[in-house]
């Protein structure tokens, strides 16, 4: 929604804040629903829950194109975050049940295909939107069809499994008193605070600086690029389930970056957004991973990666919140990239703890 949010806040005349739930109301949502969702899978069934979040995905980007005022627009969105949540919370499950001792490598495919999605819609919903007579609403929902993709294909890996996913047993505890559980749910929320903020508002951000809009979704789509080709990457050489000095590797290119775009934004922004997103992309495979090295079986893998989720992205939605808060507040970018900065600091910080609780003595 990022390069399309000029466009909704010139129609609907909404304040940054405003424009922001766009993005944080969905994440707010991967948060709260990623709770329930080990639940629903073991009452219902993984594939049917999987199967009815994709359709509503589905629907909710098709009706927020036809959004005709500002609540509308709004709930459409909670319909989107709802089907990504609940669909995006099973996955790790997944990865630990049919490839336990390929788990990075594979969260690293898993996660290449998320940010494919991001760099294709950012390099393509704004030019779209440009051309076509619906504006911003083509831009938007054209991507339904995406979903109607995702319904299929997992269509037909729950006929290739034909019901073959086991939910005996008692179920996992969240791991609420662990101390590495929250280590964990804390950086991958550092990750997601910055990831999304920088989704959001770095093509408005640019389009301030004067470059056009073009442009602007051209760095946003770097951003996404690079994103996505540091998420193999680090999948495949992350070879031990201790994690850390990768972590902090990427932590460090994230710091470097953002203190780029807030120092001289305008200076060489395609490298400095690369910078940080191959940092941040990095770290979001990683991160991912981190909740399958802690834990032992399936069911556990969704408990701890339930957790994770529900605390990453409850934090991750101030994300983009904030900076649109602060630049409604100061009328500029400037002081909300200084908070990612620190927020970039504080992933930073957080790298020396996430040993794999299991293998420290």
């Amino acid at each position: 929604m990022g390069p399309l949010l000029p466009d909704i806040i010139d129609e609907f005349q909404l304040s940054h804040t405003v424009a922001s739930l766009l993005t944080a109301i969905p994440d707010v949502l991967m948060g709260l629903l990623a709770l329930p969702t080990p639940w629903l899978a073991r009452r219902y069934g993984r594939d049917p829950v999987l199967l009815a979040a994709l359709l509503l995905l589905c629907v909710a980007i098709a009706a927020r194109a036809f959004a005709y005022n500002v609540e509308m627009l709004l709930l459409t969105t909670a319909g989107v975050g709802a089907g990504i949540a609940i669909a995006g919370a099973l996955i790790a499950g997944y990865i630990k049940g049919n490839f336990p001792h390929k788990a990075a490598m594979v969260m690293g495919i898993y996660a290449t295909a998320l940010s494919f999605g991001s760099t294709v819609s950012a390099a393509i919903s704004g030019p779209v939107a440009m051309h076509a007579d619906t504006g911003w609403r083509m831009g938007a929902g054209m991507w339904s069809i995406c979903a109607v993709i995702g319904l299929l294909c997992w269509l037909w890996i729950a006929r290739l499994e034909k019901g073959g996913v086991s939910t005996a047993g008692q179920p996992s505890r969240l791991p609420w008193g662990n101390r590495t559980a929250w280590l964990v749910a804390l950086f991958f929320a550092a990750d997601n605070f910055l990831f999304y903020a920088i989704l959001s508002w770095t093509a408005p951000m640019y389009i301030e600086y004067g470059t056009t809009p073009a442009v602007a979704g051209f760095i946003l789509a770097t951003f996404t690029t690079v994103f996505m080709v540091s998420n193999p990457i680090l999948g495949a050489i992350s070879k031990s389930t201790d994690r850390r000095s990768l972590l902090a590797a990427c932590a460090i290119l994230a710091v470097i970056g953002l203190l780029l775009m807030a120092i001289v934004p305008t200076w060489s922004p395609f490298i400095s957004i690369a910078l940080c997103a191959f940092g941040l992309g990095g770290a979001f495979t990683l991160g991912m991973t981190l909740p399958l090295d802690n834990t032992h079986s399936v069911d556990e893998a969704n408990a701890w990666n339930a957790f994770v989720l529900t605390i990453g992205y409850l934090i991750a939605a101030l994300g983009p919140l904030s900076v649109g808060f602060l630049r409604d507040l100061t009328q500029d970018f400037h002081l909300a990239s200084w908070l990612l900065v620190v927020m970039a600091i504080i992933m930073l910080l957080i790298t020396p703890w996430l040993k794999p609780h299991h293998a420290q003595s």
